[in-house]
């Protein structure tokens, strides 16, 4: 069928809007129509060649929208359905049976390659292969492909548009803190990175019940501001002070807990050296391919550890649909978040983006 899709064909090039052609849904595949798709910082990564993803392509990852067919051995969704579409798994490796899918052994290549054997060749242009797959759907176009492991059904009477950030950024965020952090009532937290996965990790925070919040930006003054207006309790701006030495005075002994969202290796030994004692340090900041931090083992020695963390922990059958409860709820205000961007203004959206000018770009198709 022939579709419309937001094509990178250079490295940091432009996205163009193109007309391919898609093939048809395989047995364990699901055809959906789009509604809308959020624009990730791992778009980027990707589009900036930072890992080994193939162009031209097709990427987008975080989409929602209308399932129109599906595959003779899918169960779990029907034509009609409203879906959120997530990271794809194997499904056979020892992860995904142990009840941990966020930590498939195929991760990589299933996701930010390719979603398996011959994923990445289903759309072309006039003969020419156009590398799709990206987090097995590749949801900036007007129709992907998914598979049953990586759709969640929502109801039809949600706000569809919005949703889809739910499958990456939002679901990291709120995740890293709820599922892998787990911090305590009354407990304190240092997030460092106030992109759309750090303010959905705050507001992760104040829902569990966290007293002291501490965003810590590097540039974007009106992301802190955001930061205060979403629950933290302090704001640093850190290429202004040591936030490290800031949460001491905040703290008196360091945070309990800190999340790194940026993936700038000394931004993560600062979210470890900022932690009291005994804390604990999530890794969520996505660096390029390779990059090294230095870590004083010390600190390390003395008890605080570090946990590297994957799209929040989560399994996005039943986290998904949580994050829409606790919304419902007001605890959860991730619509505030969301700016919208017509389709065929998607660079406009990934400019905002890059520069801090929105909290999270989300393009309607």
């Amino acid at each position: 069928m022939k579709i419309k899709a937001a094509v990178v064909r250079e490295k940091s090039g432009p996205f163009r809007i193109e007309e391919l052609e898609l093939d048809d849904p395989r047995d364990d595949e699901v055809l959906v129509k789009m509604v809308s798709s959020g624009i990730c910082h791992t778009d980027l990564v990707a589009r900036d060649q930072y890992v080994p993803m193939a162009l031209p392509a097709v990427l987008g990852h975080e989409g929602s929208g209308i399932v129109e067919k599906v595959g003779a051995q899918v169960k779990a969704v029907a034509p009609g359905d409203h879906v959120v579409l997530t990271y794809l798994t194997c499904g056979v490796c020892p992860s995904c049976k142990n009840g941990i899918p966020f930590h498939c052994l195929d991760f990589f290549r299933m996701n930010v390659i390719g979603g398996g054997p011959g994923a990445e060749r289903r759309m072309h242009k006039a003969g020419e292969t156009i590398h799709g797959g990206f987090f097995g759907q590749s949801s900036f176009a007007s129709h992907a492909l998914a598979h049953e492991r990586n759709v969640v059904k929502v109801g039809k009477d949600l706000p569809l548009d919005i949703l889809g950030p739910l499958g990456c950024g939002f679901q990291t965020g709120v995740g890293g803190v709820i599922n892998s952090l787990r911090p305590k009532p009354g407990s304190s937290i240092a997030i460092f990175g106030m992109g759309s996965v750090g303010i959905s990790a705050l507001m992760a925070a104040v829902a569990c019940g966290c007293t002291t919040i501490i965003a810590v930006g590097n540039k974007n003054e009106e992301r802190l501001k955001a930061a205060k207006e979403f629950g933290a309790t302090h704001i640093i701006l850190g290429g202004r002070t040591d936030p490290v030495a800031e949460i001491r005075k905040i703290t008196g002994f360091g945070a309990e807990y800190s999340l790194e969202c940026t993936g700038i290796p000394k931004v993560f030994s600062q979210a470890v050296d900022s932690l009291m004692i005994g804390g604990c340090c999530g890794l969520i900041g996505v660096a390029p391919f390779g990059a090294e931090a230095s870590l004083n083992m010390q600190n390390i020695l003395d008890g605080r550890t570090i946990c590297g963390i994957v799209e929040g922990d989560s399994i996005p059958q039943t986290f998904i649909p949580l994050m829409i409860d606790l919304n419902r709820r007001g605890r959860l205000p991730f619509d505030r978040m969301v700016s919208f961007y017509p389709f065929d203004e998607i660079n406009q959206a990934v400019e905002d983006s890059v520069h801090g000018k929105v909290l999270k770009a989300v393009v309607r198709m």
